[in-house]
């Protein structure tokens, strides 16, 4: 072992899925240091977040799922609108999670990230704010890694939880990296509309997708979709303008919910990105989770889902390790990534297909036939 007959990890990255992972493994009895960049731990970029059901069944064996109901909106069901507001489409969702869990749960980013910030702190794991990794020295025994504040300390196993433009990635000679998909996502939370207790979506418009979800009793989360713009032609004063202008025409909830767009502060804009590492997420004893290893449009909502899935494996996986020398870790890595890429390849392939077919105008697409395949699919354990 790197410091004690204790394993220890490294977990680089407090987002939701190396804040979940740090829970975990924390339970099994092993040692974990986790490292944020950010001083203040905040949320990622954007207004709300919608978990579907798998990973809602993540969440609940890291002890957050009573919270996450009580302060996020669980719905079963989801609507497509025509421009104009009329329904053209309800249905139930399939519950990915299982029939005991609801089919997805919307919830506003900060509140999912102070209750997986407050499980960690309670778990007993160490935590550095406003640090980074600068070095990885490894050889078959452990890790030696060098913080941003010039310490530096041995591990024998790090996790790159560090997302999307992950530095753990490229650290370890990984050279795949996310390409855009040719769309921009604007988000906004806003007060909830009376009567809006489910998804909607309009398909069509001004805008590729138009759509919302319920956060709380009183908020939503929306999103409009458009093609992918230089985000620095974009003041960002503006956003709240762009937000404005984009969504007029639609009608339904979309004549109240454009009035709230007042401020840009709030308004976040970003791409739509492709991204699989198809070979190994390790080299020796460094192994990647979540966005650093994989990522696609959130057409399926299924982002969040992925990477927590990714943790939950990783962590079964690394507690039933009877030995963490590098020949039993290096057969327990490869092992995770067998397990999760075809499952997160399915996703990935899935969601691009969306979004190509957006793109490309599609009227004939079988959109209802790929989401019930996908979806059936992840009704199974990962």
């Amino acid at each position: 072992m790197a410091d004690s007959l204790t394993p220890t990890v490294l977990v680089v990255g407090g987002g939701t899925s190396g804040n979940a992972l740090t829970v975990l493994l924390r339970r099994a009895g092993i040692a974990v240091d986790l490292v944020e960049a950010s001083p203040d731990w905040k949320a990622s970029a954007g207004s709300g977040i919608t978990l579907q059901g798998n990973a809602l069944r993540v969440l609940r064996e890291v002890g957050v799922f009573e919270e996450i109901e009580k302060d996020g909106y669980a719905a079963n069901g989801v609507a497509v609108l025509a421009p104009d507001g009329t329904v053209i489409h309800a249905h139930e969702e399939l519950r990915t999670g299982g029939d005991q869990l609801p089919a997805h749960i919307g919830m506003q980013r900060p509140k999912l990230q102070q209750h997986l910030i407050d499980r960690v702190r309670s778990c007993g794991a160490g935590i550095r704010l406003g640090t980074t990794v600068t070095a990885f020295e490894q050889d078959d025994k452990g890790v030696d890694v060098t913080f941003s504040d010039g310490t530096s300390r041995r591990y024998d196993l790090v996790v790159g939880a560090d997302g999307l433009n992950s530095a753990t990635r490229r650290m370890i000679g990984i050279t795949d990296e996310p390409k855009s998909v040719g769309m921009g996502i604007w988000r906004a939370p806003a007060p909830r509309p009376a009567g809006v207790d489910r998804t909607e979506m309009i398909y069509g418009g001004r805008c590729f997708i138009a759509g919302y979800c319920p956060t709380s009793e009183d908020t939503v989360y929306t999103y409009l979709v458009e093609p992918a713009r230089d985000r620095a032609t974009i003041d960002p004063a503006s956003y709240a303008d762009e937000m404005r202008s984009l969504c007029e025409g639609y009608g339904g909830a979309w004549k109240e919910l454009r009035e709230a767009f007042t401020d840009p502060s709030v308004v976040n804009y970003t791409w739509f990105d492709r991204h699989l590492v198809e070979g190994p997420w390790h080299r020796g004893r460094v192994v990647l989770v979540g966005d650093a290893a994989h990522a696609c449009p959130p057409t399926f909502a299924q982002g969040a889902a992925m990477a927590l899935e990714d943790v939950l494996v990783l962590a079964e996986l690394l507690t039933g390790l009877d030995g963490w020398d590098a020949e039993s870790l290096d057969r327990v890595l490869a092992g995770y990534h067998a397990r999760r890429l075809p499952r997160v390849t399915m996703v990935v392939d899935a969601s691009c297909q969306l979004t190509d077919w957006m793109l490309e105008g599609r009227r004939d697409a079988d959109v209802p036939g790929l989401m019930f395949r996908t979806l059936t699919a992840l009704k199974e354990l990962p």
